[in-house]
C-alpha cells in the first residue's frame, strides 16, 4: 500500500492533522489491524496505583512495550504478578493518545516458559507434600559400605563420567552398573520410570538418578508425577543429583537423600579408600592389642591351672609309691606274725615235754582213789548245805521276784502293742511276739498253748 492509499483509508489525504487527531487517527489504525493477540515477555516496572489498575511492560532481549490493565481485568487475575517473572498476556494494541504511547491494552495473564513450569513445580509439590510422600519417616538410610549401585542417567552425560572418575578415585572395588536413560525432552519422564522400576529390581545396594544443569525446561522430567511416584516406590535406598547446587527438583524432596551434584552423590555412597585403610589400620592395631592382652590373661590362667593339676605319670609314680610301703608294710607285719607263731610254739612245746602224759596219769589215778573215798561224804556234806542254801534262795526269790531281773537270763515277752504277756491263755497259735532280753530282743511266733509251771527248785 502507498502513502496515498494509506491516507486516503484514513481519510486524511492531504490533509492536515492536530497532534490529537493524528494520536486518534494511530490508535484507530492499531486496534483495527491488531485484533485481540498474545504476547510473551519478561514482566517489569510493575505499578500498582490506588485505582486499581495495572501498569507494567513487556520485554525480551531487544524491545519492550508498555502495558495496561484496567481494574475489572486485574481483580479477575490468578498470577501473583512481580517483575522479572516470564508471562504471556493477551490484549489489543492501542495507542495512549495523551502521550502518543504506543501499548498493549491487556485483559488476561498466564505464566510462561519458566513461570508456567515453576507454578506447575509449585501445585505437584503442594500435592505430593499434602499425600506425605516427603515425609522423613519414608526415607531409608544409605548402605555404609555398599558393593553394587545403579547409576539412572544418560550414557553420554557429564554428570555419568562425573560419578564414574569419583567411584574411581575413592573406591574402585564398588561396582557401577548404568541404566540408560533419557534426561532431557519429551521421552524422557516415561523412560525414566522404566529405568528405575528395572533397577530397583536389580539387587542394587543404591540407586543414584542423576544429571547435569541446565534450565528449569531442561530438567523438567525430575519434576513430572509419574517419575516422583516411581522414585517414591522403590524399595531401594536412593539417591537424587539432579542438576547443579542451585537446582531443586520434585525428584529431589521424594528420594532418600538429596545430593547437591552428581559428583557429591557419588562422594556420599563411595567411602574414602585412604580413610577406610586408616580404619582398617586402627582396628587392627586395636584388635592386636586385645589379643596380647586376652593371651596374656590366658597364660595367666593356664599357670593357675597347672599349679593345680597335676601330670597323670606323677600321681601314677605316686600310686606305684603307696603300694610299694604298703607292701613293704605286708612282709613285716607277716614276718612279726610269724615270728610270734613260732615263739608260740616254742613255748607249747616246751610245756608238753615238761608234762609227761605217764607221770601226770599216774598222779590223776591216785587223786582219783582218793576222791572215790571221800565223795561220798562230800556229798553228803554238800547235799545238806545245797539244801538249806535252796531253801534259803527259794525263800529269797519269792521275796525279789527274778522273773523280772532280766539281766540273769530272763526275757519278757511283749504283744504287737507293747505290752506284757503275762499269761499262755492271752496267745494264740502263730502270734508273733517280742522277746525282749538283757542284751537286745528276739521276735518269736507262738507254736502252741500248753500250760507250764515253773518251779523254782528245778
Amino acid at each position: 500500500m502507498n502513502d496515498d492509499a494509506l491516507f486516503k483509508q484514513l481519510g486524511a489525504e492531504r490533509e492536515v492533522l492536530s497532534v490529537s487527531q493524528l494520536n486518534g487517527r494511530a490508535r484507530q489504525l492499531l486496534e483495527d489491524v491488531f485484533p485481540r493477540i498474545w504476547v510473551e515477555g519478561e514482566l517489569s516496572n510493575l505499578a500498582r496505583p490506588s485505582s486499581g489498575h495495572l501498569y507494567f511492560s513487556l520485554k525480551d532481549d531487544r524491545a519492550q512495550i508498555r502495558c495496561a490493565c484496567f481494574r475489572q481485568h486485574a481483580t479477575r487475575l490468578k498470577l501473583a504478578l512481580k517483575d522479572g517473572l516470564q508471562v504471556r498476556a493477551r490484549g489489543r494494541v492501542s495507542l495512549y493518545e495523551g502521550r502518543g504511547d504506543y501499548q498493549l491494552i491487556v485483559d488476561s495473564i498466564e505464566p510462561a516458559g519458566d513461570g508456567a513450569l515453576r507454578q506447575a513445580f509449585d501445585a505437584l509439590k503442594a500435592k505430593l507434600a499434602a499425600e506425605g510422600l516427603f515425609e522423613q519417616e519414608l526415607k531409608r538410610p544409605l548402605p555404609t559400605h555398599p558393593a553394587r549401585i545403579g547409576v539412572i542417567t544418560s550414557a553420554s552425560g557429564a554428570a555419568v563420567r562425573d560419578i564414574i572418575s569419583v567411584f574411581q578415585r575413592r573406591a574402585p572395588f564398588i561396582e557401577l552398573v548404568i541404566v540408560p536413560s533419557a534426561v532431557q525432552g519429551r521421552e524422557a519422564a516415561p523412560q525414566l520410570v522404566r529405568a528405575l522400576d528395572m533397577a530397583d529390581r536389580g539387587g542394587f545396594d543404591a540407586l543414584i538418578i542423576s544429571r547435569g544443569g541446565g534450565s528449569l525446561e531442561d530438567l523438567w522430567p525430575f519434576n513430572e508425577e509419574m517419575v516422583a511416584r516411581a522414585v517414591a516406590a522403590c524399595t531401594t535406598p536412593i539417591i537424587s543429583a539432579v542438576g547443579h547446587e542451585t537446582d531443586v527438583s520434585i525428584c529431589d524432596f521424594v528420594a532418600d537423600v538429596r545430593a547437591p551434584t552428581p559428583s557429591a552423590a557419588a562422594e556420599l555412597l563411595s567411602p574414602d579408600t585412604q580413610a577406610l585403610l586408616r580404619q582398617v589400620e586402627q582396628l587392627e592395631r586395636r584388635l592386636l592389642q586385645r589379643l596380647r592382652e586376652r593371651l596374656a590373661r590366658a597364660r595367666l590362667q593356664l599357670d593357675s591351672l597347672r599349679q593345680r593339676l597335676r601330670h597323670p605319670g606323677e600321681r601314677l609314680s605316686q600310686q606305684a609309691q603307696r603300694l610299694d610301703e604298703l607292701e613293704l608294710r605286708l612282709r613285716r607285719a607277716l614276718r612279726q606274725q610269724l615270728a610270734q607263731q613260732q615263739q608260740r610254739l616254742g613255748h607249747l612245746r616246751t610245756r608238753l615235754q615238761t608234762q609227761d602224759p605217764g607221770r601226770r596219769l599216774g598222779q590223776l589215778r591216785d587223786q582219783l582213789q582218793q576222791l572215790n573215798l571221800r565223795l561220798p561224804r562230800a556229798m553228803q556234806q554238800q547235799l545238806k548245805q545245797q539244801r538249806k542254801q535252796l531253801e534259803q534262795a527259794a525263800q529269797t526269790l519269792h521275796l525279789v521276784s527274778p522273773l523280772a531281773t532280766l539281766g540273769r537270763g530272763y526275757s519278757i515277752l511283749l504283744d504287737d502293742q507293747g505290752a506284757p504277756v503275762r499269761s499262755a491263755a492271752a496267745t494264740q497259735p502263730g502270734q508273733r511276739l517280742k522277746a525282749r532280753l538283757h542284751y537286745g530282743e528276739l521276735n518269736v511266733r507262738v507254736e502252741n498253748q500248753a500250760p507250764y509251771t515253773l518251779s523254782l527248785l528245778d
